[in-house]
Parts: structure tokens; C-alpha cells; sequence
């Protein structure tokens, strides 16, 4: 069984990983009468949802799958501050790939994070804005953006840059210099949270 305590978010600031503090409890913490450690990170933490996705977040950056392997990283421009108009790959996405990226735990893990739109998945997070008509909200450009590097839009954001490898931090050796995603699976994700319409 895993206890979460959340050090101080201090306005959702910082990194998961500094906001988060793992501890294994043995059976007998379990077993206890009264108010024992659990119970009162339970009484602390009011809806833990949120808190293990982002934990299942940690453990998909931790363990990706390897399939966006070390590649020159296309070249993009970023208009207006806000969106990346032109694909990454020169060709529209597969919308049926990208929820399966989306919601692969060691891949893209948007449940981690967000509510989106597929109730046949359990634990969606609440960390993150509710993906429910995203697609009516944001443009092609402005969601390739979001998912390729969310900081471009949001400096104190805690979302992952899935398409990045440089001014990241606390990134293991064995992912250096590799993004979390391939250039076609961000454009299979862009293809599929474009169809999330209100």
C-alpha cells in the first residue's frame, strides 16, 4: 500500500516530483484502531484521484516505452506565442492512434492529469483543465503547441513537454536527449483531441 502526503504546491508551481513524497506503509499500519498514519493522509489528501495520477504520470515519464527514440527533432514555428500551425511530420495525424497514445500509461498518460471524454477508462486525473471539447476550445496549432511544449503557453505549468529535450530538468540519463513522443505521435494525439467537439 502506498501513503501520498503533498508538500506545499505553492500556486501548482515546481516539479511533480518535488511536490510529491512517496512512502511504503507495512500491514500493521493497515491493522491499526484509531487515526493511524493512513488515515489521516487520507483525511489530508480529500480526493486521491488526482494524486495517483499524477503518480502514474511520474511512473509513465519513468518508464517510457522507448518508442520516440533519439531523432533530430523537427524544426517548428511558433506564431502569435500560442500555436505551431504547420505539422510536425507534414501530414495530418490518425485520430485512432492518438487516443491510444493518449491514454497509454507509459506514453502520453493524459489521464494522469486530466478528465477526458472516455468513460470506458478508469482514474482520470484532475490536475489538469477537463480535455472535454479541448477541440472546441483550441485550433489545430494551438493543441500541437500544448502537447508538443505547454511552457511555450505556460511557464509555471507542471505539464510534461512531450516533444522537448533541452531546458528540462531532473530528466534520468537514460532519456537524454530523447522527446516523450515521436513528431507522428504528437500529430496522432493533436488528430485526436481535435475531434474532442462540444
Amino acid at each position: 500500500m502506498i501513503a501520498v502526503t503533498i508538500k506545499q504546491f505553492d500556486g501548482l508551481r515546481g516539479d511533480i516530483v518535488s511536490c510529491l513524497a512517496l512512502k511504503t506503509l507495512n500491514h500493521e499500519a493497515q491493522d491499526r484502531s484509531g487515526p493511524g498514519q493512513w488515515e489521516e493522509t487520507l483525511k489530508a489528501g480529500q480526493n486521491l484521484i488526482p494524486i495517483l495520477g499524477a503518480i502514474g504520470l511520474l511512473v509513465g515519464v519513468a518508464f517510457v516505452s522507448g518508442s520516440a527514440v533519439a531523432e533530430d527533432l523537427v524544426k517548428f514555428s511558433i506564431k502569435d506565442n500560442n500555436s505551431i500551425p504547420t505539422s510536425l511530420t507534414g501530414q495530418a495525424g490518425d485520430a485512432e492512434n492518438g487516443l491510444n497514445v493518449a491514454i497509454h500509461r507509459q506514453k502520453g498518460n493524459c489521464l494522469a492529469c486530466h478528465v477526458m471524454p472516455i468513460p470506458d477508462q478508469p482514474f482520470h486525473g484532475a490536475v489538469g483543465p477537463d480535455l472535454t471539447g479541448v477541440g472546441s476550445r483550441y485550433d489545430v496549432g494551438e493543441l500541437r503547441l500544448r502537447v508538443v511544449n505547454s511552457k511555450y503557453v505556460n511557464p509555471d505549468t507542471i505539464m510534461p513537454a512531450f516533444y522537448a529535450v533541452d531546458g528540462l530538468h531532473r530528466v534520468l540519463d537514460k532519456f537524454q536527449g530523447k522527446p516523450m513522443l515521436t513528431a507522428q505521435e504528437v500529430e496522432d494525439v493533436v488528430a485526436y483531441l481535435a475531434t474532442l467537439k462540444e
